[in-house]
């Protein structure tokens, strides 16, 4: 911890400390991954993660738009394959055409300056599956009449 910062509220530090939240981080994580991914610098198959998006249709977007398949279950919403692509498809033509990893995330961050991005995300859940927790209460009765 960084004196002086440990009662200030989570916002606060984050724009003195210079840095994203930590939902915005694992959301530039999953960005580079895709990026890695789609341009064959990691070694998976493209075709097992993606389905890319036919471009000649008239759809708007980059050149590497990736296709969101329906699915009827909340866990398979969750898997990275399909959470990241609302996403991936919103980023520019731009930021998409670097020619290095590092250059993305230049053009990453710079995107999201751009459009006044800095330490809040809503929307997006990254590695975080939601989970509902009923709690109820039980009343007991004594005998004592």
């Amino acid at each position: 911890m960084v004196k002086g910062l440990k009662k200030l509220p989570y916002e606060i530090r984050l724009k003195k400390l210079g840095i994203y939240s930590l939902e915005r981080r694992r959301l530039r994580g999953d960005l580079i991954e895709t990026f890695k991914i789609l341009t064959g610098k990691e070694h998976a198959n493209c075709s097992k993660f993606f389905q890319q998006a036919d471009v000649t249709s008239g759809l708007r977007g980059h050149s590497l738009t990736l296709f969101k398949p329906r699915c009827r279950t909340t866990v398979r919403q969750n898997f990275f394959s399909l959470r990241i692509v609302n996403e991936w498809n919103k980023l520019l033509q731009d930021v998409v055409d670097a020619s290095s990893i590092n250059m993305f995330k230049n053009r990453l961050d710079q995107h999201w300056q751009d459009m006044g991005i800095n330490h809040k995300l809503t929307g997006y859940t990254a590695h975080q599956p939601q989970v509902q927790v009923q709690v109820s209460f039980v009343r007991q009765v004594t005998g004592n009449s």
